[in-house]
């Protein structure tokens, strides 16, 4: 009971990162957005010819991105979705920081009429923690 008086600040700071990284996860399959792993997102780049959406800001994107990935910042994405038309047919694997920003993306996307839409769980951290490479 010592232990929780006197570290309440980072227990505290602790439950809600993990609610943050979870949570928004959680959040994703409750809204019907298929979630895929790191490795699941490779087999549909190779296999599919999934488009890599990146929602990243400039200079998240500028720190490093998935090879191959189209950059549009979430808050510039529905002024853009013509550019992403014919992609539509297509899979497509939207990419955040760690899942929560794609999984709102998705939203956008599917309500503009993209069918096969898929958020990266855990996004760029978890392909970082896969020991994915990344691009500069």
């Amino acid at each position: 009971m010592e232990f929780v008086q006197q570290n309440i600040w980072l227990i505290l700071l602790t439950a809600m990162s993990g609610f943050m990284l979870f949570g928004s996860g959680l959040m994703g399959r409750l809204s019907g957005i298929k979630q895929v792993g790191p490795q699941e997102a490779v087999m549909l780049f190779n296999h599919e010819d999934a488009l890599v959406l990146d929602v990243r800001e400039n200079s998240e994107y500028a720190d490093g991105h998935i090879g191959k990935s189209k950059h549009i910042p979430l808050g510039q994405l529905k002024n853009q979705l013509t550019s992403l038309e014919k992609y539509k047919a297509k899979p497509v694997v939207v990419v955040c920081r760690t899942g929560s920003r794609s999984g709102h993306a998705c939203g956008v996307l599917r309500k503009a009429g993209f069918e096969n839409v898929s958020n990266l769980a855990g996004g760029i951290s978890a392909w970082e923690q896969a020991g994915l490479p990344k691009e500069k």
